[in-house]
């Protein structure tokens, strides 16, 4: 009788939500990527174990430099973001900003959409072609540097994902005490000096955090360096190629590179944390910084920078949504104004808008479900189990989306699962993919709620589920609607993994606008990605609303 009530203790009904998560993962993440390893060592006619993929990947110097390029690319654009990102966070914090609040949500709109739409159009800015190109061309017989290769990269990735950090750091800085930045004044450190002997440090796990995110968004961008790369060829372009080629690509070898990409990926992910958990600081912030009015120099130089860099970051925006307005003749602009490019989009590729609001909406309902239970079952049932659920879940963070996007369609095109072409394997994608940001910020949110509240319930006869459902959700709601917004935000704007799992029935608005740049429709493109701009901005609105004027930090 008393091993019946251990075990019916043990088997409880977290119990079984536990076996439910680490199933969901074991079938759609760890079986997938056993195939895919197993796709990289195995030769297809022999059967037999190899490692002819990794060889022909380092030996050849045509792949291997891609590998360097994309770290080229992703540390230089990783220094820049933190050192735009940081600064402006500081200054947001420090000083009272003219337009504030406008210019805060200029800064998440300008991170918010696809990095290659950014690259769209400043090719259309600064292309061969480009409206200023042109201009200091025909007007000041000036010929301004190419924008192609890999200073267009950095230019566009750099201005995308400097957000970022400011977002990070903004959150950080709510946890940094007033009276640390009064002492060190009273001390006679203050203004440059003060910023990065007091502040630098007190931010350095947030700051390695928010690098990571800035790596691994950049490390597995592909359409930036597809659309403005030229030459300059960069890991994700030859993953994609390999894998999806009109030439024939070879399976195997993209496997391989898709395990050459994890290991990266997962290495620099460790170096992270190592770096973060060294030197961590416990605030708690009782008298939280206060901005103050700048005076004199400070005041215009705080305003210059600040409008200066979210100027030029919201430009390629708001280029696109007037350039969407402008009359088209095949491929050129011509002069005159309209909703003719809304028109033919909806005429032509109306179904793309609509799948961009059922397949991510289907995500996020099974976001936010699985979010709530995988939190819950972290912060309040820590066992060994738990915890592998929690280390799994992390695991698509990490990797970069054509790599998760290549091991769903490996492991999915055939029996006994098959599900390559629906409508189901997207979804699964953007769940695997976003899941994570809900996770944190829900678990964030459930740290604080006190346990008492639940045991309360229990005392007064609730079941664990109805205690769960009524008191748990309700207290953590913030946490998973922001976590959710975030993520519904990434999954209409995400490109790596919808472009290697759609078909012509799936296709969603960030496909269909790189289909149509790569066409030259111009218009539709635009247009399409005014339409996705304005999703974007009425997420942030709902957000602002929920969160009752909160900021958005991460």
């Amino acid at each position: 009788m008393s091993s019946h009530s251990r075990a019916g203790k043990r088997l409880d009904v977290w119990s079984l939500v536990t076996l439910l998560v680490l199933g969901f993962y074991a079938v759609f993440l760890i079986y997938p990527l056993f195939n895919l390893l197993i796709q990289a060592v195995v030769n297809k006619e022999t059967g037999k174990f190899t490692l002819a993929y990794f060889i022909k990947f380092f030996s050849k110097p045509y792949y291997f430099n891609t590998l360097l390029n994309s770290f080229k690319v992703t540390f230089s654009v990783t220094v820049l973001t933190v050192m735009l990102g940081t600064p402006l966070a500081y200054i947001f914090t420090r000083y009272h900003i003219r337009g504030k609040s406008l210019l805060r949500i200029l800064i998440i709109l300008s991170s918010m959409s696809a990095p290659f739409i950014g690259a769209y159009s400043w090719i259309l800015l600064l292309g061969r072609s480009g409206v200023i190109t042109t201009f200091f061309r025909d007007s000041l017989g000036v010929n301004i540097p190419s924008i192609y290769g890999f200073t267009g990269i950095l230019v566009v990735l750099t201005l995308q994902l400097y957000p970022l950090i400011f977002l990070y750091v903004s959150g950080a800085l709510k946890n940094v005490d007033n009276s640390l930045l009064e002492a060190s004044e009273n001390l006679g450190c203050s203004g440059m000096k003060r910023f990065f002997v007091i502040i630098i440090p007190l931010i350095g796990p947030t700051l390695f955090a928010g690098g990571l995110l800035v790596f691994m968004r950049s490390l597995a961008d592909f359409g930036t360096p597809m659309l403005i790369g030229e030459g300059f060829r960069t890991f994700p372009v030859t993953i994609f190629n390999e894998f999806i080629s009109e030439l024939g690509g070879d399976d195997g070898f993209a496997a391989a590179i898709s395990i050459i990409a994890i290991i990266i990926t997962t290495f620099i992910f460790l170096i992270q944390r190592y770096l973060s958990t060294r030197k961590t600081f416990t605030m708690n912030s009782m008298n939280k910084i206060r901005p103050i009015q700048a005076k004199g120099l400070t005041r215009i130089f705080i305003h210059i920078y600040s409008y200066g860099l979210i100027g030029l970051s919201i430009m390629p925006q708001a280029y696109i949504i007037y350039t969407a307005f402008k009359n088209v003749n095949g491929t050129v602009f011509v002069p005159g104004y309209s909703f003719g490019n809304f028109i033919e989009a909806f005429d032509k590729v109306g179904r793309s808008i609509s799948n961009t609001l059922i397949i991510p909406g289907i995500s996020l309902v099974v976001i936010v479900f699985f979010a709530a239970l995988i939190a819950y079952i972290t912060v309040r049932r820590r066992n060994l189990f738990t915890g592998v659920a929690d280390t799994v879940s992390m695991v698509p963070y990490i990797i970069p989306g054509s790599v998760v996007g290549i091991t769903l369609l490996i492991a999915f095109n055939k029996p006994p699962i098959l599900l390559s072409g629906t409508m189901l394997i997207m979804v699964i994608g953007l769940v695997l993919r976003r899941l994570p940001y809900t996770i944190r910020s829900s678990v964030a949110v459930l740290q604080q709620i006190p346990m008492n509240v639940e045991e309360a319930a229990l005392s007064l006869g609730s079941s664990k589920i109805n205690a769960f459902y009524k008191i748990t959700m309700p207290m953590m709601a913030a946490g998973l609607i922001s976590g959710a917004i975030l993520s519904w935000v990434t999954m209409i704007s995400e490109l790596s993994t919808a472009i290697l799992l759609y078909v012509g029935r799936t296709k969603t608005l960030t496909v269909e606008i790189y289909t149509q740049i790569i066409r030259g429709n111009y218009g539709i493109a635009a247009a399409l990605s005014t339409i996705l701009a304005l999703l974007t901005v009425i997420s942030l609105l709902i957000f602002n609303r929920v969160s009752k004027g909160e900021d958005l930090s991460m």
